[in-house]
């Protein structure tokens, strides 16, 4: 089945309702970099307030945090790539919706919820 052109879209409100999801995305993304930043001192924190160095915490702490700070640009690389197809879609005429693909945010909430797993147990380890 062939796409067929359609005349440009014009409406402003989708053109606004395409960088008000941009936003967001860049939200989450500062949000995940900033609590990757706050994971990454507490770790720095164990490791200097600790009497044995706290290496091992401090470790895990800092490689989480930087962990999510990635995450974080990773999720503004793929916002913006996604705000880009969107409007070149929408400038051609063509069906937005077959710029978009769930795939992203999909792999992002899955790595998000590994990470929590992975932090749980380390939690439940640390606890014994």
């Amino acid at each position: 089945m062939s796409e067929q052109p359609r005349a440009p879209e014009t409406d402003l409100r989708v053109y606004l309702a395409a960088e008000r999801t941009l936003l967001a995305w860049i939200r989450t993304a500062v949000a995940l970099m900033g609590f990757g930043f706050i994971v990454a001192r507490f770790g720095m924190f164990l490791r200097e307030t600790s009497p044995d160095g706290g290496i091992e915490g401090g470790l895990f702490s800092i490689r989480t945090g930087l962990f999510l700070i990635m995450v974080g640009v990773f999720t503004n690389l793929i916002a913006t790539i996604r705000h880009v197809r969107m409007v070149r879609a929408l400038r051609k005429g063509l069906d937005a919706t077959a710029a978009m693909s769930p795939t992203a945010a999909t792999a992002i909430a899955v790595v998000l919820a590994l990470l929590g797993i992975v932090i749980a147990l380390k939690l439940f380890e640390v606890n014994l």
